[in-house]
């Protein structure tokens, strides 16, 4: 990727005259989560006061979205990235991190989590690993109404036609959306035995799956609201309003709304329609599962990262947690690239030395490595004029480092 198109500070943050290293420091003080007091304790030439001014009035989400996109889409086009898929599948999954100081008041108790408050990242993967983008929510909110957000928002050249997901980010409205927007939603549930099948009224299940079928579609319900639903896609598509928005809406009641309760029962369709094919497919549940694992292991590399403050998000707003995120992000997707540019000539390298890399063994090595990067010190920036990459190290001189 020339210099030119890599992520300055103009792209994440408010216009600027050119790249700044107190914009930059800002940046990575979100990302390994150090806060700026500490960064500036570990940057030698910087303040904190420039720090501050730094990240009050440059940073911004939109200039982070826009920036994910401009790595993703730089990583896309490299040849390895290739092999691992075409960017037509993605997946995302939540991750909790606990609460601490100030940010106790605001976090939210998941049973899940253990007794402590807390928060989630919502991460969304393609299947080239591009980290697209990401959510900071509340640690007992339903994943499944900010699934849309994801696939609609992201602003990346990813065209994804298939989104993985495990059981916290489907529902049965959720499901109904994501197929008329035109998404196919393909989530990896359990309690499969505890699942229902809905039919039309007058079909008759077979008599081995008469024990799943739950009560049959109202289809008198469906057609009463169609023309809301029609507007209601509408809206989503054409980004006059966020879906999870209108989702945690319906959501909220679902009973009193006959809106609701019709996409309710065309989710229902959709997941009567999945289930069989889940059950038959042991293809769509290898895809499934290997979708959802890149998600899970960026998790393992955005856990190494967010290593300051034992991990604990501190924060004593929103906003500020949802650039925690967006940083994190923003260097999850950095090593993703660097990763992906550096593979290839080591590949080469192998090759040369007569170490076959066939594709079919490259495409299992994952570019979500960590351990050749140091995470603590000082963090100083260095200009150069050069573009060219840097000799690959061999394994003796990684030992005498």
């Amino acid at each position: 990727m020339p210099a030119r198109d890599f992520p300055t500070p103009s792209h994440i943050c408010a216009p600027v005259e050119g790249p700044t290293t107190s914009s930059l420091t800002a940046i990575l003080a979100d990302g390994i989560n150090l806060g700026l007091t500490r960064m500036a304790d570990v940057s030698p030439g910087i303040t904190m006061r420039q720090l501050a001014w730094a990240h009050d009035w440059h940073i911004r989400e939109e200039g982070y979205t826009a920036a994910h996109a401009i790595l993703v889409n730089a990583q896309r086009q490299l040849p390895l990235a290739k092999l691992w898929g075409d960017g037509t599948t993605s997946s995302s999954d939540g991750q909790y991190f606990p609460a601490g100081g100030h940010a106790e008041a605001i976090g939210d108790l998941n049973a899940r989590y253990g007794p402590n408050p807390g928060a989630k990242f919502y991460r969304f993967t393609s299947d080239q690993y591009g980290a697209f983008y990401i959510i900071a929510m509340n640690a007992n909110a339903s994943e499944a109404i900010y699934v849309l957000d994801g696939l609609l928002y992201h602003g990346s050249d990813l065209a994804i036609e298939t989104h993985y997901v495990d059981t916290g980010g489907v529902s049965d409205i959720s499901f109904a959306l994501c197929h008329l927007v035109g998404f196919q939603l393909v989530p990896r549930l359990r309690g499969l035995k505890d699942r229902k099948l809905y039919l039309f009224p007058g079909d008759a299940p077979p008599q081995n799956l008469a024990s799943l079928v739950g009560d049959p579609i109202n289809v008198e319900r469906i057609k009463a609201n169609w023309n809301d639903i029609l507007r209601l896609v509408t809206t989503i598509r054409s980004g006059q309003v966020r879906p999870s928005t209108l989702l945690a809406k319906l959501s909220a009641f679902p009973r009193q709304n006959g809106l609701a309760l019709a996409l309710r029962d065309i989710g229902r369709i959709n997941r009567s329609i999945f289930l069989p094919q889940w059950w038959q497919d042991p293809e769509m549940r290898r895809n499934a599962t290997a979708g959802l694992n890149k998600s899970e292991a960026q998790n393992t590399l955005a856990r190494a990262l967010f290593f300051n403050r034992l991990g604990e998000l501190r924060d004593r707003t929103f906003e500020s947690q949802f650039y925690r995120a967006s940083g994190l992000n923003l260097l999850i997707n950095a090593i993703v690239y660097w990763n992906t540019l550096y593979l290839e000539p080591a590949f080469a390298e192998l090759n040369r030395e007569g170490i076959a890399t066939p594709p079919d063994l490259v495409k299992h090595i994952t570019p979500l490595g960590w351990q050749h990067i140091s995470l603590t010190g000082d963090y100083i920036w260095t200009s150069t004029e050069s573009l060219d990459l840097r000799p690959l190290r061999r394994e003796t001189s990684i030992l005498a480092a």
